[in-house]
């Protein structure tokens, strides 16, 4: 065990503080934690019982578990297991390692847009910069111990590498709140606790273990998961407990030493996992407003702007709805308000109009995104997503034809569908690109009929005159998304 190893070569604790750190083990019965093993997924369950059929520990671990306390089927089910990546991937025919700086292995079930991923960790062992590197250089380390050892700690203690397998009392410690750190066994329908978590799951209290400081010191976007749960559980009533929340203001300089990539990850999970809107306000209530990352200030700073604030709730709501949501797309919403200032400065210029927005969408990925647009496809459909606004404004000839069958039209459309709904375009236009859309070849040669009779219009960055109605259109969802989007052939919404 490395926890002994560890005492062995540093001597033992001069206090209680590590044994009170590293928890008590609390194994809990059915009958007193109450959770429902119908709630649980069958593939988790099967990643769980092929685990222990090969002789290994393993149980549902993290907020898969804090739902099921809390009487919620979870979206997405993580295993813990004393095997290591290697030994998991063997286990399983479609199983896949992933991951550097943090090895774990997920195992697929189905295919296509269908499939399910359980993501699947080896316990993690718990060394401070000390311990990890006496460990790391000492010569009579087992060959067990040493068994995918890769750790390293800066002088301020934050971890650069983890892949050091050992007991689960130290991977739950390892682990950020309570309320995720308990693991479930479906089989025997133990739920094991170390930190309190059920009791803090009961009282709907967010708690780091640990000390918050020495925590968000050792992974400082952990000050970015304390607002992502805290805005993910305050529906249910959860609260930042006051130890944990504190620091987390004067801990912000921390993040300038995480790579920018990382930040941009965890910038999206936060706009885009259902809780866009509570994530911002959690920002701004715990004096986060500013500083994490640059675009994530301009969602904060715009927040409250018709067109931005549109296109979170509609974020939210296609999450919570389980449908598909694109980080260009958001994005796209959350610049837009630059671009379009460029292109009605350039088109009182008298330059054209695509020439016009071309050039201003290059300045803002110059002055906005420029530490995204190596990210070669997020940066593309981004651009085509704006590129395509002033294409909506012809409808006539062949342009609707080429548009409508343009990998990106969904995303497009429902582009243009929330500026109508902010009044930055005619909803009139919108109805007609609902209607042909769905339409067939013969209502769409009779649309565009219609659509020559009108007065024409020369394009122009967020103004399109009133236009006469179109036919009546087909049943419609949220957000333009019609109930035959096939019949378009593409892709539903933002995709």
């Amino acid at each position: 065990m490395i926890k002994k190893f560890i005492q062995k070569i540093l001597g033992k604790p001069q206090t209680a503080t590590l044994t009170t750190y590293f928890g008590k083990r609390v194994e809990i019965p059915p009958a007193v934690h109450g959770i429902d093993p119908s709630l649980v997924d069958d593939r988790a369950l099967n990643v769980v019982r092929t685990l222990q059929d090969a002789g290994y520990e393993a149980y549902v671990v993290g907020g898969a578990v804090r739902d099921l306390l809390l009487g919620l089927r979870p979206k997405d089910f993580d295993v813990a297991t004393d095997a290591t990546p290697e030994e998991v991937k063997s286990l399983f025919r479609r199983a896949f390692i992933i991951g550097r700086r943090f090895r774990i292995v997920h195992v697929v079930y189905g295919r296509g847009r269908e499939h399910e991923v359980i993501e699947v960790s080896t316990f993690r062992a718990h060394l401070d910069n000390r311990a990890a590197e006496q460990v790391s250089g000492n010569e009579k380390t087992s060959k067990s111990d040493l068994a995918g050892m890769t750790h390293a700690v800066d002088s301020s203690g934050r971890v650069l590498r983890d892949n050091v397998w050992g007991p689960q009392d130290e991977d739950a410690t390892r682990r950020d709140f309570t309320v995720n750190a308990m693991y479930y066994d479906p089989e025997s329908q133990y739920l094991v606790d170390y930190h309190g978590g059920m009791q803090d799951a009961k009282k709907k209290i967010l708690r780091m273990i640990g000390d918050p400081v020495d925590r968000y010191r050792e992974d400082p976007v952990r000050i970015i998961r304390a607002v992502r749960f805290a805005a993910k559980l305050s529906p249910l009533g959860f609260n930042l407990e006051a130890k944990t929340g504190k620091p987390l203001a004067t801990m912000l300089r921390l993040l300038a030493d995480v790579p920018q990539s990382r930040l941009f990850d965890e910038m999206l999970k936060l706009l885009q996992t259902g809780h866009a809107l509570a994530s911002v306000a959690q920002l701004q209530q715990l004096g986060l407003h500013k500083g994490i990352y640059p675009l994530l200030d301009v969602v904060v700073e715009r927040v409250d702007t018709p067109f931005v604030k549109a296109a979170l709730i509609d974020t939210d709501r296609r999450v919570g709805e389980e449908k598909p949501v694109a980080p260009s797309f958001l994005l796209a919403c959350v610049l837009w308000a630059d671009v379009r200032l460029g292109w009605e400065q350039r088109l009182s210029n008298r330059v054209p109009p695509f020439p016009a927005l071309q050039e201003a969408i290059d300045e803002v990925f110059d002055a906005r995104i420029g530490d995204v647009s190596g990210r070669g496809k997020l940066a593309a459909d981004m651009r085509e997503i704006w590129m395509m606004q002033p294409r909506f404004e012809k409808r006539v000839g062949s342009t609707p034809f080429s548009l409508v069958e343009q990998a990106r039209f969904r995303a497009g459309f429902d582009f243009l569908r929330l500026r109508a709904e902010v009044g930055e375009v005619e909803l009139t236009l919108a109805d007609w690109w609902q209607e042909f859309s769905t339409a067939d070849d013969v209502v769409r040669e009779d649309l565009i009929q219609q659509a020559k009779s009108e007065k024409p219009n020369a394009p122009h960055a967020g103004s399109v005159k009133a236009r006469r109605a179109p036919r009546k259109r087909k049943p419609t969802t949220q957000a333009g998304e019609t109930k035959t989007d096939s019949q378009a052939g593409n892709s539903d919404g933002h995709n």
